[in-house]
C-alpha cells in the first residue's frame, strides 16, 4: 500500500467527524472544508489530515503538491446497470424520430433487447465489456458502485450477471455492491404470474446460495410489476438476507414509494413523478430518496423535485443510474451538474448527496462518502479551480485529474 501526503490543497472537501452518517433538510447546504490543508494516505485509508501551517513531519513514500486544487472524497454511486452486452444507439435514434416506448418496445427494444444481447454474450465478453466500464467511472471519480442484474431474465442469466459483479469488485479498485433484479421485466413468451413463481421459487433461492446479491430490486411501475407484485418479490427477498432497494416512480405515480417505505426499503429511486404523498411517506420513514437525472435527462421526464423533498426535511442521494437503454453515463460530475441545473440543488447539496448520503443508501457509511480518519483511501484531486461550485458549473468538461482508490493512485 502506499503512503501518500497530498500538500499544499486549496480545499479539502467533506471533511467529517465519524459519526455522521447522512445529511437532510437544511443540513444538505452545509458542505464542510478545509482550505490550505494537507491529506495523510496510508495503509488504504484516510490517515490524517489538517492545516498546512500544522502539518507534522510524515516521511511518505509519495508526495503530491494539490496547489490551487480541490480535494474530494470519492463519488458513491448507488444505482448502476452496468454489466450489459450492448449499447442501444438504435433506440436512441428511434426515440428522437418521435417512437415512444411502447413501440420501441413492440419492435423488439428495451430491456427485453438488452436480455436478448446479453443471454448471446459469453461471460468473458460480459466482463471486458463491464470492465471498460468500471475504468470508465474510477476515471471520472467514482470509487464505489452498485451493480444490478436485471438484464438475464433466466436464472442462469441472473447469476451469471451477478458473479460478473462480484467479479469487477474482486479485481478493480472499485467497491462494489450487488443487487438482485430479476424483477425488472417480463421475458417474451411468459405470463407474468408464472415469471414471478420462477423469481420467488428459483431465482432468489439460487442467488442466495451463492451469496451473489446484497440487495434486491423490483421495477414497480406501470405495465411492469405492481405494487402487490413487489412487495412480494422484496418480502421474499428479505428472507433470504437481501435488503429491498426499489425502483420507483420513473414513469407514473406507481406506488413504488410507499412500497418502499412499507418493506424497509434502503432506498427508492427515481422519483420523476411524485407529489405531496409519496413525500409524506417518506417523512416518517428511514428510506433514502434516491434521484438519477441522468435518466430525467435521457428520456426526457421531468427531473425528481428536489427542493420540494429537502424543505420536507428529507435527504436525497444522487446517482448515474448508468444502463444502455436510459441513462448510458456513469459520469458522475456530470449527475452532480444535471442536479445543480436541472434539480435547482446548490453544489453543497448535490456533492453531499452523490457522496455521504449515497454511501448511507448502501450501507457505506462507515467506510466512504467522507474524508474521516479510517475511511477507505478513497479521493481524487480535481485540475487547478477557483472554488467547488466551478465542478457543477462546467458540466462536461474535464475537472478531476488524479484518481486514488483504495490508497493507490489509478
Amino acid at each position: 500500500m502506499a503512503d501518500i501526503l497530498i500538500r499544499n490543497i486549496k480545499g479539502l472537501v467533506q471533511v467529517r467527524a465519524a459519526g455522521i452518517d447522512r445529511v437532510a433538510g437544511k443540513a444538505m447546504s452545509e458542505l464542510p472544508v478545509l482550505e490550505n490543508a494537507y491529506l495523510h494516505l496510508n495503509n488504504g485509508v484516510i490517515q490524517a489530515y489538517g492545516r498546512m501551517e500544522e502539518l507534522p513531519v510524515i516521511h511518505a513514500s509519495e508526495e503530491i503538491d494539490a496547489t490551487g486544487r480541490y480535494v474530494f472524497p470519492s463519488f458513491v454511486d448507488s444505482h448502476t446497470h452496468l454489466v450489459f452486452a450492448a449499447s442501444r444507439e438504435e433506440e436512441f435514434v428511434m426515440k428522437i424520430k418521435g417512437a415512444s416506448y411502447a413501440e420501441i418496445a413492440a419492435k423488439g427494444g428495451g430491456i427485453l433487447n438488452s436480455a436478448r444481447k446479453l443471454q448471446q454474450t459469453s461471460d468473458d465478453e460480459l466482463y471486458e465489456r463491464a470492465l471498460l466500464r468500471a475504468n470508465e467511472i474510477m476515471a471520472t471519480g467514482t470509487g464505489a458502485v452498485e451493480i444490478k442484474s436485471g438484464y438475464g431474465l433466466t436464472t442462469r442469466d441472473e447469476l451469471r450477471m451477478l458473479r460478473i459483479a462480484r467479479r469487477i469488485g474482486n479485481e478493480t479498485p472499485l467497491t462494489v455492491k450487488t443487487t438482485f433484479l430479476g424483477a425488472h421485466a417480463i421475458p417474451a413468451g411468459i405470463i407474468q404470474s408464472d415469471y414471478i413463481k420462477l423469481i420467488i421459487d428459483e431465482m432468489i433461492p439460487a442467488v442466495a446460495a451463492e451469496k451473489l446479491a446484497d440487495y434486491i430490486d423490483v421495477f414497480c411501475e406501470q405495465g411492469f410489476f405492481t405494487m402487490d407484485e413487489t412487495e412480494r418479490i422484496v418480502e421474499t427477498g428479505k428472507q433470504f438476507g437481501m435488503k429491498p432497494r426499489i425502483h420507483a416512480n420513473q414513469l407514473h405515480r406507481s406506488g413504488g414509494v410507499q412500497v418502499g417505505v412499507k418493506t424497509g426499503a434502503l432506498s427508492v429511486d427515481h422519483l420523476e413523478n411524485i407529489g405531496v404523498e409519496e413525500i409524506e411517506a417518506l417523512k416518517n420513514s428511514t428510506v433514502m430518496p434516491t434521484a438519477l437525472p441522468g435518466a430525467a435527462f435521457f428520456l426526457g421526464l421531468p427531473f425528481p423535485p428536489a427542493r420540494q423533498l429537502i424543505e420536507a426535511a428529507l435527504p436525497l442521494a444522487i446517482a448515474s443510474d448508468y444502463n444502455p437503454g436510459s441513462a448510458p453515463s456513469g459520469n458522475m460530475p456530470l449527475m452532480v451538474s444535471l442536479a445543480c441545473i436541472k434539480m435547482k440543488m446548490t453544489p453543497e447539496e448535490a456533492i453531499n448527496a452523490a457522496t455521504l448520503n449515497t454511501a448511507a443508501a448502501l450501507e457505506l457509511q462507515h467506510t466512504h462518502g467522507s474524508i474521516t480518519p479510517g475511511k477507505v483511501a478513497n479521493v481524487y484531486i480535481t485540475t487547478p479551480m477557483s472554488g467547488i461550485a466551478y465542478m457543477p458549473y462546467a458540466f462536461g468538461s474535464r475537472v478531476i485529474d488524479r484518481v486514488i482508490l483504495k490508497g493507490k493512485i489509478i
